[in-house]
């Protein structure tokens, strides 16, 4: 466990004060087999149940009684052949009582308590599920269908985790610290590994090994010289000389809180002109988001401060024109910046986006925009709090299919220079990114060192490697 068992008792009687009436259930994670059932991917908790009890072990649910104040961790003790394989580990009442937990029992006690709930027509919170498997034991409890259960999950429950997981404490973000590190030594193994003709795959495989050697992968690397693919994962094809490598990739501790962060290279090791243009952009609207971003300030008016400096930028190398204001009210810098500018991050490298986005980064006051190409993709536009941590993410690319289409259409023709886009094609794009904790008076980039990420610092530092 991470932290010190009082820790988990006032996460979750602070839960139970917020949800107030009722029978909390939190799914575990169970075992996920490969290619057969003995074969299993690397173990992973579920975070909302290891954030309220703190245990790494599969095959647990935990369950709060909102009323009562009762607190029950369930799992079934492992068999003499689980030991002979995998050896001894602390029962179910051992680690019941590591987290504070008053009661343990079994695993068929759920469906005991579950049914004596609804009989007393009790609410039954429980969060979306994900996994196939608890959709199943969910559907064996309720009866509810795994196509209804995320519909009819607890929009009460949801609401009080997100407010609870979103702002970190100092223990927490001392643990994000630590995945950090591991972040920066993993861009930097890809800076330094990043020449003519070392593949995509060798680079992020050797990423891999720095990452699972202390915790693990925050999420399967993005590494590509097609920087314009959001989630370009890293093939054979050898890095070719005067194109652009972008890495985006981050760790996680072995208690499972992220890194996130994104570079890019130029592979013969100097920035073109051209290059050196729209990385500069891109490094100016990142550096705008850290200025501003602080205790009440909307992420919404982050996300459109970043899009102003990208729009005016690309006024400057020809690409754009007209009003920057009406630029940005029609959605014209999406062609290029086709993302939201950046996503909570914690225990789940995209912060509990499984309880459903709505609820994570937005709220009564600032609402998503699904109508409007690029703002439909962004994550978070809510106000800012102490405590929250967020990726600053800002980006500009050359997407082939996309500036066909809006060519053809005309669309946005009034403040796109369609013809010199067309010497941008195969560019690729660039994209950077950054953890920031939000402090009491603005915020402050997470990592003891700073990934370089200006131009002259990143070319100096793979001249001196």
């Amino acid at each position: 466990m991470l932290f010190d068992k009082q820790t988990y008792i006032s996460r979750r009687q602070t839960l139970r004060q917020r949800v107030e009436s009722g029978l909390i259930v939190l799914f575990g994670n169970n075992d996920a087999p490969m290619n057969y059932p003995a074969n299993v991917y690397k173990f992973r908790q579920d975070s909302t149940f290891l954030y309220y009890f703190g245990q790494h072990r599969e095959g647990l649910c935990g369950v709060i009684d909102a009323d009562s104040g009762e607190e029950w961790l369930l799992g079934d003790d492992i068999s003499l052949d689980d030991i002979v394989w995998f050896g001894a580990v602390d029962s179910v009442a051992d680690m019941a009582a590591q987290s504070g937990v008053g009661k343990s029992a079994p695993m068929a006690q759920l469906a005991v308590l579950v049914e004596q709930a609804r009989k007393q027509g009790r609410a039954l919170h429980f969060l979306p599920p994900y996994r196939h498997d608890t959709m199943i034991q969910l559907m064996d409890l309720t009866g509810i269908h795994p196509r209804d259960q995320r519909a009819k999950a607890s929009l009460t429950l949801i609401k009080a985790v997100v407010d609870q997981r979103a702002v970190k404490s100092a223990g927490e973000v001392a643990e994000i610290e630590r995945a950090c590190a591991i972040g920066y030594e993993m861009h930097t193994t890809a800076m330094r590994m990043c020449r003519p003709g070392v593949t995509e795959q060798e680079i992020a495989g050797t990423l891999a090994g720095i990452a699972n050697a202390k915790g693990g992968l925050s999420f399967p690397t993005i590494l590509s010289m097609h920087g314009e693919i959001q989630h370009g994962y890293p093939s054979t094809r050898p890095l070719e000389a005067g194109r652009l490598m972008l890495c985006d990739c981050g760790a996680e501790t072995n208690e499972n809180y992220c890194s996130d962060n994104t570079r890019v290279t130029p592979i013969s090791g100097r920035f073109t002109p051209k290059q050196r243009d729209i990385y500069e952009a891109v490094a100016a609207a990142h550096d705008r988001v850290h200025e501003m971003a602080a205790p009440g300030v909307k992420w919404w008016d982050c996300h459109f401060a970043a899009a102003r400096v990208i729009t005016e930028r690309l006024k400057d190398i020809g690409l754009m024109k007209g009003n920057t204001d009406d630029a940005l009210a029609n959605g014209a810098h999406a062609m290029f910046f086709v993302h939201g500018l950046g996503h909570m991050m914690g225990m789940d490298v995209h912060d509990m986006e499984g309880l459903g986005q709505i609820y994570v980064g937005f709220d009564d006051e600032v609402r998503p925009n699904l109508d409007q190409f690029g703002t439909c993709y962004l994550r978070c536009g809510r106000r800012l709090q102490e405590g929250f941590v967020m990726t600053d993410e800002p980006g500009i690319y050359f997407i082939p299919a996309l500036i066909d289409d809006w060519k053809a259409r005309g669309h946005n023709k009034e403040f796109i220079n369609f013809d010199k886009v067309e010497e941008y094609r195969d560019f690729g794009g660039v994209r950077l990114e950054d953890d920031l904790l939000i402090t009491p008076d603005g915020c402050r980039y997470l990592g003891e060192k700073m990934i370089p990420y200006k131009v002259e610092d990143v070319e100096a530092f793979i001249m001196d490697n």
